[in-house]
């Protein structure tokens, strides 16, 4: 029985980022089982009849990677900010095929627990997700950051400030604001239609 050599991470993302196709081949094996918890806490949040599972969203993610020439990532937590901006637009553009498939019907709903608005989980929609936070964007991109780096991404708080190049102390204060402004523009978003 041979006992493998864990890879260095981070050397291998920095080959990655200066072009060496290869060492992104070595890297995923390593991150993989992390970016597939990540992948699967995102899909558990969503109804069970839904067609793309972790393994799906994960081959996604590695093909976007590929094709992803001359991308800088200085590190682990960097590399894993930037899956969690690919993992988002995947997700929502996924949720954009099926809505269009359905003509409106049948839009990915994915659930915003505690963690994320401080409310008792319930069911919304990718896509009100994804306008609310291009919503916020406009308004404060670090706050958008911090929420695709810790939601999507699934990075701790130090990992967020570490990427970011801010204080733990402001990423808490961003997350907090986030959120509530989050829940607020998507609790008056359902409550309008309905």
């Amino acid at each position: 029985m041979s006992t493998k050599v864990p890879a260095d991470v981070s050397a291998l993302i920095a080959a990655w980022s200066k072009g060496d196709q290869a060492a992104l081949n070595d890297l995923i094996p390593e991150v993989y089982p992390e970016l597939r918890r990540v992948a699967r806490q995102h899909l558990n949040r969503r109804p069970p009849d839904q067609t793309l599972d972790s393994a799906a969203l994960i081959n996604e993610v590695y093909l976007k990677l590929i094709h992803a020439h001359g991308l800088r990532c200085e590190n682990r937590a960097h590399f894993f900010a930037t899956c969690a901006q690919i993992i988002r637009r995947i997700l929502v553009d996924h949720a954009r095929r099926r809505q269009y498939a359905k003509r409106g019907g049948d839009a990915v709903q994915v659930a915003l627990d505690e963690a994320l608005l401080g409310t008792r989980s319930r069911g919304i929609e990718v896509l009100a997700l994804d306008d609310a936070l291009t919503s916020l964007a406009k308004l404060d991109s670090r706050k958008t950051q911090v929420v695709e780096l810790r939601y999507f991404g699934g990075l701790s708080v130090e990992e967020t400030a570490e990427v970011l190049g801010v204080s733990v102390e402001t990423v808490y204060r961003d997350w907090k604001m986030a959120k509530t402004w989050l829940h607020r523009e998507l609790t008056e978003g359902t409550g309008k239609n309905s």
